[in-house]
C-alpha cells in the first residue's frame, strides 16, 4: 500500500516506512514477550481457569467416602494441579485467611457446588516477600466440613502487572529506537557523503563527481551539484587555457621588439625599450608558471607540518639568514606540502626583501592550523592590505622593478592557500611590522 501511495525511493516514503517498521517491530517484540513470558503473569485467580477444574474435582471427591478422599485427591493431582484433602483447615500451611470467592461469579462453581459453598483463594502476593511457598492456591470446604486444596505449580511465581507494563513499554521504546537508528543511518550516510564531497570540491576543484545514491530528493541534489561542478571545472579549464595561450603568444612579438631594438641608434631609448621588454617577458614567464601549476596540482598527503617549517628555516640558515621559529616539535597535517612550502617561502622572501627579522609561528587552534610570518618592517598601508593580492599589483613606495617581482607572489600564495580550503590574510602589527597569517582547515 505504501509503495502505491508513495512510489519511488523518496524521503516521504522512507519516513513512512520507518514509522511503520517501528510500529511492527514494537508489536512483534511485545507479542513475543507476552507469548514467551505468559507464565510470568499474575492474573486474578478467576482468570487462570483454576476454579473450573476445582468445581469438577470437588464434586467428584465430595461424593466419595472420607476414607477414600486422600487417595482420590492424589489420583486427581497432576503436573499442572496438585490436589490434597485435609479434615481440618489448620492442617494446610497457609499465610492466613484467603480471599472469599463468590460462586455466583463463576457459573461452573454455582452449578456444581451451589451458592453457599465456602471457597477461599490465595494469590502469590498473599505470602510474605521472597517466600519460596508463594503460589496460587484455592480452598474448598466440603459438606462434611473437610477441605480440599488446589495448587498449580506452574503458577507459583511471576511478575506483577506494573512490572509487565514497564517491560512492554521498554520493549516498544527499544524497538522504535533501533528501527529509527537504522533508518536514520541509511538516510544520513548519503547526506554525509554529499556534504564531504561538497567540502572536498571547495579545496580541490578537480575533485571527482559525487556518487549518485540515496532517496530521490538527495539524488536530485547530487545530480545538480555534479552538473554545477562540471560547469565550473570546464569554465576554469577554458579560462586557464585561454590565458596561458595569450601569454605564450605574446612571446613572439616581444622577441621581435627585442631584435628591432638592437638596430636603434638612440642608446638611451634602446635601454628603456629593452628594459620594458624584459619586464614584460618576466611577467609572462611568471604568468605561464602560475598557469602550469594550476593544471598540475599536487596530491593531498599526511605530513609533519612543523618539520616542514623547520626545514625551511634550516635552508635559510644555510644561507646565513636567521629566521626564528616558534611552534610545536611535531604537528601532523593532511594537505599539499609543496604548496604550503611555496606559500611560506614566498612570505619569507617578501619579509626578507622589504623588512627585517622575519619570524614563523605555528599554532593549532580549535578549527584551524595557523602559520604566521611576521617581520619588523614598515608594514603596508591599511587601504592596500587587500589590493596587494591583485595580480601584477606592486607597491611603488617599497618595491621597484629592479629588486621586486612582477606582482604575482602574493596572488599565487593566496590561491594555493584557498586551494587547500584555507585563507591568507595580511595585517599590520601593533608594534610595527607586517603579519601574514595562513589558516589551514583541520
Amino acid at each position: 500500500m505504501i509503495r502505491r501511495l508513495l512510489p519511488g525511493d523518496t524521503l516521504r516514503r522512507r519516513i513512512a516506512l520507518t514509522i511503520l517498521a517501528a510500529m511492527l517491530a514494537s508489536l512483534a517484540l511485545n507479542a513475543l514477550f507476552v507469548q514467551v513470558a505468559g507464565i510470568w503473569a499474575r492474573p486474578p485467580i478467576e482468570r487462570t481457569g483454576l476454579l473450573e477444574q476445582i468445581a469438577a474435582t470437588s464434586r467428584v471427591i465430595e461424593a466419595a467416602p472420607a476414607s477414600l478422599r486422600p487417595q482420590l485427591a492424589a489420583a486427581a493431582s497432576s503436573s499442572l494441579l496438585q490436589v490434597s484433602w485435609k479434615a481440618q483447615r489448620a492442617e494446610f500451611e497457609l499465610p492466613g485467611d484467603g480471599a472469599r470467592v463468590e460462586a455466583s461469579r463463576v457459573p461452573v462453581l454455582q452449578q456444581l457446588l451451589g451458592d453457599q459453598r465456602k471457597i477461599e483463594a490465595f494469590n502469590p502476593g498473599d505470602w510474605p516477600g521472597d517466600n519460596p511457598q508463594a503460589h496460587y492456591a484455592a480452598l474448598v470446604q466440603l459438606v462434611d466440613g473437610s477441605w480440599l486444596s488446589f495448587i498449580p505449580p506452574e503458577r507459583s511465581w511471576g511478575l506483577e502487572l506494573s512490572t509487565r507494563i514497564a517491560i512492554i513499554i521498554a520493549l516498544g521504546l527499544i524497538a522504535t529506537v533501533l528501527v529509527a537508528w537504522i533508518a536514520t543511518r541509511q538516510l544520513a550516510n548519503p547526506l554525509q557523503r554529499f556534504a564531504s564531497a561538497a567540502r572536498r570540491f571547495g579545496t580541490d576543484l578537480r575533485a571527482p563527481p559525487i556518487k549518485i545514491e540515496g532517496p530521490h530528493e538527495i539524488r536530485q541534489a547530487i545530480v545538480a551539484f555534479n552538473t554545477m561542478q562540471a560547469q565550473i571545472q570546464h569554465f576554469i579549464s577554458e579560462r586557464t587555457h585561454m590565458l596561458a595561450s595569450i601569454s605564450h603568444d605574446l612571446r613572439a612579438p616581444l622577441t621581435r621588439m627585442r631584435l628591432r631594438s638592437e638596430f636603434m641608434e638612440d642608446l638611451d631609448h634602446q635601454r628603456k625599450l629593452i628594459r620594458d621588454v624584459e619586464e614584460m617577458q618576466s611577467m609572462i614567464n611568471a604568468a605561464l608558471a602560475f598557469f602550469r601549476e594550476d593544471t598540475h596540482r599536487e596530491q593531498t598527503t599526511a605530513f609533519d607540518l612543523s618539520e616542514l617549517l623547520q626545514t625551511i628555516v634550516d635552508d635559510y640558515r644555510d644561507q646565513h639568514i636567521d629566521i626564528v621559529f616558534d611552534g610545536p616539535a611535531h604537528l601532523v597535517y593532511e594537505g599539499r606540502p609543496l604548496g604550503i612550502k611555496r606559500v611560506v617561502v614566498n612570505l619569507l622572501e617578501n619579509a626578507r626583501k622589504y623588512a627585517q627579522h622575519p619570524r614563523i609561528a605555528l599554532n593549532r587552534e580549535e578549527y584551524a592550523i595557523a602559520i604566521e610570518v611576521s617581520d619588523d618592517g614598515p608594514g603596508i598601508p591599511e587601504a592596500a592590505l587587500e589590493q596587494v593580492f591583485d595580480p601584477f599589483f606592486r607597491l611603488e613606495t617599497s618595491r621597484n622593478r629592479d629588486t621586486g617581482g612582477v606582482g604575482l607572489g602574493l596572488s599565487t600564495a593566496r590561491a594555493i592557500a584557498r586551494e587547500q580550503g584555507g585563507e591568507l590574510t595580511l595585517r599590520n602589527a601593533r608594534k610595527g611590522g607586517l603579519v601574514a597569517r595562513v589558516e589551514l582547515p583541520v
